[in-house]
């Protein structure tokens, strides 16, 4: 059996990332081995999670994988000591309708695997309120056990006992208290935290913040908590994922850096190679490569550069006249004609596509995707169903090409993000993590 515990919230923004990285790397410092996993669609928290622990960081989702995929990809958590789950946003927030095996919430995943659940509680502007928030949270569901709660952002010392003793009363244990600290606070962005990749100092502070937390909570009484009859199942099959093609050349760099880990390890089980190459560096695509994916990121804050990179726009278009290439959300936006930031200067992009995106007036884009093919696209043929996600702030100024497919949200609503093919690009603004089977 592995000691595991899922780390959550009433919200999101109340300190889950952080607990995670200090949780794992404290524990990392002991000795033991820890397997982080993402609850849910995110990018930028498993790359984190995978600098605390030295192991790589999947995500799971209840709402596009089916349980047995789920079990496949926390499998690698068998030879662990601590499995730790980085839920999202609240523990019991999810979509409205039901996916594959769940809504997507993260007590989905606590419920599904037996995991008990640690809060983390911010009691600012409240002090009893807290314990009350804490209970409820308990009580909601059946299946869902709490271990413990750590508060984060305590004021003082009066705040801390007027908290602690309301606990008590409602039979909640607290492993720790965390007063107000800067120095462990990780940088923000538009799409959440930065990315780990772009912080060369991330190791101090996920050190910093292993020793403050190491230092507040105690770890011991963590661990024995974590203590459930949980044992990694021996699932042999992941998510449903089809390799785009035999060898594939992958945009990597600080501009396309979100790929799921899942995705890759799928490709590579199929038989597919993968080569690497950055359209920042102005390299383009291993010409020995059969098909090019480019992966979300941050190309509005790099489109200028995009733009100058005369030898990868050159070399992406002479690929694309002989085989695919396709753009997930940040790389649709690259093979679209235009891309205006934020500023509102607009900037050329590669034109394989007509697609052209706005920041100047940013709106959120954001929930699951399930996608119907009425084209093919690398990978699937039309009439393929493919569950997604989609998370951005750009809007469509233009989008003149052929629908790739009728998109709808959780709800079943048709939404307009429709993707595109011309000749042998295609691209999609939701990020794709399944099959749906």
């Amino acid at each position: 059996m592995t000691a595991s515990l899922v780390i959550s919230a009433p919200a999101s923004g109340v300190g889950k990332t952080t607990l995670t990285l200090a949780l794992a790397r404290a524990y990392r410092d002991r000795g033991l081995k820890v397997q982080c996993f993402k609850s849910g669609p995110d990018y930028i928290d498993p790359a984190f999670h995978a600098a605390a622990t030295g192991r790589t960081s999947v995500n799971i989702d209840s709402w596009a994988m089916h349980r047995e995929a789920i079990e496949a990809l926390a499998s690698r958590g068998a030879n662990a000591d601590l499995v730790l789950t980085e839920g999202s946003m609240g523990l019991f927030d999810g979509v409205a309708a039901r996916g594959v095996s769940g809504t997507g919430a993260t007590s989905d995943i606590a419920e599904m695997m037996g995991w008990p659940v640690l809060l983390v509680i911010d009691p600012s502007g409240q002090a009893q309120t807290a314990a009350a928030v804490a209970a409820g949270l308990r009580d909601f569901r059946a299946g869902v056990r709490l271990a413990g709660v750590v508060l984060n952002r305590v004021a003082s010392t009066r705040h801390e006992d007027l908290v602690r003793r309301a606990m008590a009363g409602a039979g909640i244990l607290v492993f720790g208290t965390l007063p107000r600290h800067a120095a462990i606070t990780l940088p923000k962005r538009h799409l959440g935290l930065v990315q780990a990749e772009e912080q060369g100092e991330v190791d101090g502070l996920i050190a910093e913040a292993a020793r403050f937390v190491a230092e507040h909570v105690d770890l011991d009484a963590v661990l024995q908590s974590a203590a459930c009859a949980w044992t990694a199942p021996c699932a042999a099959h992941g998510p449903s994922v089809k390799p785009p093609g035999q060898r594939i050349a992958l945009a990597r760099d600080g501009a396309f850096s979100f790929v799921y880990p899942h995705m890759l390890e799928a490709w590579r089980a199929a038989g597919a190679e993968i080569t690497t190459f950055s359209p920042l560096a102005d390299e383009g695509p291993d010409d020995s490569a059969d098909v090019c994916w480019l992966p979300g990121g941050y190309p509005e804050l790099h489109a200028g550069q995009l733009a100058a990179n005369r030898r990868f726009r050159l070399a992406l278009k002479s690929f694309a006249e002989t085989r695919p290439v396709h753009g997930e959300c940040g790389g649709y936006m690259l093979l679209g004609t235009a891309l205006t930031d934020a500023n509102g200067t607009h900037h050329e992009m590669t034109g394989l596509l007509g697609l052209h995106t706005s920041f100047a007036q940013r709106r959120m884009q954001l929930g699951y995707r399930l996608a119907e093919l009425a084209l093919p696209m690398p990978g699937y043929q039309a009439g393929a169903l493919l569950r997604g996600h989609e998370f951005h702030y750009s809007t469509i100024v233009s989008q003149p090409d052929t629908p790739l497919a009728i998109v709808r949200d959780a709800t079943g609503a048709v939404v307009a993000e429709t993707g595109s093919r011309r000749g042998y690009a295609t691209g999609t603004f939701f990020h794709l993590i399944a099959e749906n089977r």
